[in-house]
């Protein structure tokens, strides 16, 4: 199934596709809802799924799609440089990520593969993921050195608590908070408390 908003460029997928003797193309979208709707009824195999939707992303769809049907391959498919969108696709289930700049013979492949259950990633996809990997395992080299009274703040900061709260559980100053976020915040190389929410949630510090 094709999922894209681009009319042509639907269009040029589908003649991409129908030339291959070994792909069925079943199904089209435009959007999101229209998607979830069509994968309900024909679960198709493999999903070629634009990450640049109207109105529900690309990313929340896959999200969603897989949640109802875990059987489904999504192969992402978009124009976005931004290694956030291909890791956030990831994370939402896809197997594979492709560029529309790519070559129609990347994108056969790319199909192939995640029929396949195999990961399929072009060049800046794979970058972008062993990239992740590389800031993940170093902020868990990092975390080591944090304190015991940073990692209660850290714990306290992740379940929503604000420095005040924080330093009435712990009976310090809300100044020390303050110290202390600063600090887990250089140390772990995060910029915000969504960042350190998100992190603590990862390394298991919180239930949030």
């Amino acid at each position: 199934m094709l999922v894209d908003a681009q009319r042509m460029l639907r269009e040029a997928l589908r003649v991409i596709v129908g030339n291959a003797a070994d792909i069925i193309l079943v199904a089209e979208a435009d959007n999101g809802t229209a998607a979830l709707a069509r994968a309900r009824e024909i679960a198709p195999d493999v999903v070629v799924m634009d990450l640049g939707l109207p109105g529900m992303s690309g990313i929340e769809t896959t999200r969603r799609m897989l949640a109802e049907n875990p059987g489904i391959k999504v192969l992402g498919l978009s124009s976005f440089a931004d290694r956030r969108m291909v890791l956030q696709m990831l994370e939402a289930g896809a197997r594979g990520y492709v560029d529309k700049s790519t070559g129609s013979e990347e994108l056969l492949r790319g199909i192939r593969a995640v029929a396949k259950g195999e990961t399929f990633l072009y060049a800046e996809a794979a970058a972008a993921l062993v990239d992740s990997l590389r800031k993940r395992s170093m902020r868990r080299k990092r975390s080591e050195t944090l304190g015991r009274r940073e990692r209660e703040v850290l714990q306290l900061l992740a379940g929503g608590k604000s420095s005040a709260q924080i330093a009435d559980a712990l009976s310090i100053a809300t100044g020390t908070v303050e110290v202390h976020r600063r600090n887990i915040m250089r140390k772990l190389d995060l910029h915000n408390v969504a960042d350190l929410t998100r992190y603590a949630i990862r390394e298991g510090l919180t239930s949030a």
